[in-house]
């Protein structure tokens, strides 16, 4: 076991927790922009078929999501409430994920069988860590700055996790098998599954809960309250829309390089070149967030929350309609990088001001219903944003396979000709659009929609002042 004198150093703790996060969304990046394209171009289904699973299971992720809330809340052991289900279930998550792809030598509707198995058992048990690891954080510490400070390591670890598993995550298949054979993707899985099961037992031993809570919380007067909670519902479809947006443009990166970027691309700089790859695209994109995730706490001081949100969509809507017109060249594959980098600085921006707007929610519903439903309106608030990526991810699918997509050119005859394969035009016109006019338009909606949200930095203070008043006469 870990020393008691660096579990007891706040420094340790802070990275410590910071490992969880980076261990979830070396999964999380890696299923949500490369699943679609390993369904369909390299496990061998249809795309209307992968589209579906896509769907199936994100639906049952967001369900599964408040059941293990509430679950968690009522365990009690020696490790504490939520710690022991990061050492116990740590080992079920990274197998989980080798089984996800695994690619069996079947018939295609057993293998159909197995996707739909393994990828809910895989959402199954990824609820199952990573539920308890986010509640943790509430009984880490009772100091409200220090809970910041490891959020802040928490993002910090998670999107630095995202960057390496999206950089080498083709470099890795190559070298273990080839990016375009079941094989390099078994062993790079089984490669980032090792890092994953390694990063959250370090998790559980650097960290412990501080403090003990009992939950007597009425589950039916909650949902009742947050049902009528009209704020809730408007942020519910501005987060929505947010995650469309990113999970549109993330599920089509695999197979915009795939079909649009000239194999062996090359970003030259001087003397020197290097390729230009889907991995890089993406990685950088998180290193971009990162710088993101900066700025939103001075923005949203500066400017307040909405206006944060609304000038950020709009932003988002300019680019990505710009990113339609970008060149496939030399110049334009810089100006792509560009692009992306502008983009995931400013989806960086939205990610924890939505988080920071669930939680003036929730103050506003204890102000206004006198009931502490914290825990209940964030998993719900989690559900919802997956039931974005799960429309996300299968909508880009099927648009693709509306359009003329060919998943498997492996199996058209003129191929055994010699012959270049293309995809149809009006499949590579929908690739461009799902990487520019789709997302822009999603972005426009979430602007509508947020334009109604009540809580403005005014609306705060008042409910703040009335809170302090409620929760001392409690005392």
């Amino acid at each position: 076991m870990v020393n008691n004198q660096i579990v007891n150093s706040k420094w340790f703790r802070h990275v410590g927790y910071g490992f969880g996060d980076m261990s979830s969304s070396m999964f999380w990046k890696v299923f949500s922009y490369y699943l679609p394209f390993f369904y369909s171009n390299i496990f061998g289904l249809s795309l209307k078929d992968a589209g579906i699973i896509l769907l199936v299971t994100r639906i049952w992720d967001a369900v599964s999501d408040p059941m293990m809330g509430i679950l968690a809340d009522r365990t009690q052991t020696r490790w504490g409430k939520y710690r022991p289900y990061l050492l116990f279930v740590a080992p079920l998550f990274s197998i989980a994920g080798i089984l996800l792809f695994t690619t069996p030598d079947w018939g295609y509707t057993a293998k159909l069988v197995w996707a739909y198995a393994t990828y809910i058992l895989m959402m199954t048990v990824y609820t199952g860590i990573n539920v308890p690891y986010g509640a943790m954080l509430g009984v880490m510490t009772a100091d409200s700055q220090e809970k910041t400070v490891y959020s802040s390591f928490r993002m910090f670890f998670a999107y630095g996790g995202s960057f390496l598993a999206l950089f080498l995550w083709e470099p890795l298949c190559n070298a273990l098998g080839g990016y375009n054979t079941p094989q390099g993707w078994f062993w790079a899985m089984v490669v980032i599954a090792a890092a994953c099961f390694v990063l959250f037992i370090c998790c559980f031993l650097l960290t412990k809960e501080e403090l003990k809570t009992v939950s007597t919380v009425s589950i039916g007067s909650d949902f009742k309250a947050l049902l009528s909670n009209k704020p809730w519902w408007i942020l519910i479809g501005a987060a929505l829309c947010f995650n469309l947006f990113c999970t549109v443009r993330g599920a089509t990166v695999a197979y915009y390089f795939a079909d649009i970027i000239p194999a062996g691309a090359q970003l030259a700089i001087g003397r020197w070149s290097f390729l230009f790859y889907a991995g890089l695209f993406l990685a950088i994109g998180e290193v971009s967030n990162m710088i993101g995730v900066a700025l939103c706490v001075p923005l949203a001081a500066r400017f307040g929350k909405k206006t944060t949100f609304i000038a950020v969509n709009i932003a988002l809507c300019i680019l990505s309609v710009l990113f339609f017109f970008i060149p496939v060249s030399q110049t334009g594959f810089w100006l792509m990088l560009l692009a992306q980098i502008l983009i995931s600085m400013l989806t960086g921006v939205m990610s924890p001001l939505v988080w920071s707007m669930y939680a003036d929610v929730s103050d506003y519903a204890e102000q206004k219903y006198k009931t502490a439903s914290t825990g209940l309106i964030f998993s719900s608030s989690s559900m919802a944003q997956k039931f974005g990526g799960a429309i996300g991810g299968s909508a880009a699918l099927w648009l693709l396979a509306a359009c003329g997509y060919i998943s498997n050119p492996q199996t058209i005859s003129n191929l055994q000709t010699g012959e270049a394969f293309t995809q149809p035009d009006s499949a590579l016109l929908c690739l461009r659009c799902l990487m520019s006019f789709i997302p822009a338009a999603v972005s426009i909606i979430a602007v509508l929609v947020v334009s109604f949200y009540p809580l403005t930095t005014a609306r705060m203070k008042e409910i703040d002042a009335q809170l302090k008043i409620q929760r001392n006469e409690k005392m």
